[in-house]
């Protein structure tokens, strides 16, 4: 009995400009003449590309890269395309992905095919790496403040692929590596809600998980009084999930035992977690005491351990701790090997840092081809043909 197959994921996934892309507009210009002469001189011109990684990876963009054909191309019933899947280990000179058909049909889209899975690639990758230095923890991605908006929703899947949580941007999927989905959903309150509300994380937190989960929950003062004197609701009904649990931030004040103990008696039984988010400029007030035998800035071991003291002390053993906020994956293996009570991990900048690569070969054609230097076939078993 053959393998079954792996499910892609649908192309209207992502979002894609198609007519932008068909008519080569965020296309590379060269790419765009070979096509538009092969289409004026050779348009019969049927040939194979190759794609193969420069380094070694956990593939992403592939989905995305087959949406791209299946979208854009000319005729994708003219293309035989074979590739890896999202979330497949790939080594250095490894081929991920073959292109067959009219030459002229799919050229124009190397470029960016190549350019998305390399970014996707990159994410992926980094995220498998933060995983596995965090496993069994949870590794939560944070990547929207980082980077361009636009991509944002790639970026998501692609740390899914990767195994990490992502709270931001893009849709919840399954896949290779990729941790369980929470039951209940976790959503992480913003800074910027406890600004609104004077800096009062307490009543920001009770607000935002009324609004989340639909639970009765105080509202802000001002809105409060409004709302009696005129009789009428102030706001449109919240989009809810009764099952959902909050993140809340305990690092307004730089006094994060203080306030994680107030958020836990606040809220208990809707709090998944505290989230230590201190700035690297910054000392906790907790950790001046003992200052002077450690880097006592940011979100340090002791600072961990002392949120996790204060909160079991009064009997909130349930509530864990999110650790974000300059994570590296140096830190994190620190953090482990140190014992350091962390129960999930927030990573942002460091899910984008360093490279990855893709090259593409015309290596076959339907005349004489002599391959440019360097240049091999190289068939990998491993790819499926895609449908």
């Amino acid at each position: 009995m053959a393998p079954r197959r792996r499910k892609r994921l649908e192309p209207a996934t992502f979002n894609l400009p198609v007519e932008q892309l068909r008519h080569g507009g965020p296309a590379d210009g060269s790419a765009v003449r070979v096509r538009d002469i092969l289409l004026r001189t050779q348009p019969a011109t049927r040939a194979t590309v190759q794609i193969t990684s420069e380094q070694a990876c956990i593939l992403g963009g592939t989905d995305e890269s087959i949406a791209l054909l299946k979208l854009c191309a000319d005729d994708w019933n003219s293309l035989v395309v074979h590739s890896l899947y999202d979330g497949d280990q790939a080594e250095p000179g490894d081929t991920v992905m073959t292109l067959e058909g009219p030459y002229a049909a799919f050229a124009a889209l190397e470029t960016p095919i190549l350019g998305t899975l390399a970014r996707r690639t990159r994410v992926s990758t980094n995220a498998r790496a933060f995983v596995e230095a965090a496993r069994p923890k949870l590794v939560i991605a944070f990547p929207a403040r980082h980077d361009h908006w636009l991509l944002q929703p790639g970026d998501a899947v692609a740390a899914q692929i990767g195994g990490a949580l992502t709270i931001s941007g893009g849709p919840a999927i399954a896949g290779p590596g990729k941790q369980p989905t929470l039951v209940p959903p976790l959503v992480v309150l913003p800074h910027a809600l406890i600004g609104a509300y004077g800096g009062d994380t307490k009543a920001a937190a009770q607000a935002f998980a009324a609004q989340v989960t639909g639970r009765d929950g105080p509202t802000h003062p001002a809105d409060a009084d409004a709302a009696s004197a005129s009789g009428t609701p102030t706001s449109s009904p919240p989009m809810t999930n009764r099952d959902a649990q909050v993140v809340v931030p305990v690092d307004y004040d730089n006094d994060a035992v203080s306030t994680a103990l107030v958020v836990a008696r606040a809220l208990e039984g809707q709090v998944w977690g505290v989230q230590l988010a201190t700035s690297e400029n910054l000392v906790d007030v907790s950790i001046i005491p003992a200052m002077g035998t450690f880097p006592p800035t940011g979100v340090n071991p002791n600072l961990v351990w002392n949120v996790r003291n204060a909160l079991d002390a009064e009997g909130f053993g349930d509530i864990k701790i999110l650790a974000s906020s300059g994570m590296t994956l140096d830190r994190i293996q620190h953090f482990e090997e140190e014992g350091v009570p962390v129960d999930a991990y927030g990573i942002g900048a460091a899910l984008l840092a360093g490279r990855t690569g893709f090259t593409a070969a015309l290596v076959q054609l339907d005349r004489p081809l002599r391959l440019r230097v360097g240049s091999e076939l190289r068939p990998n078993p491993r790819l499926e043909r895609v449908k």
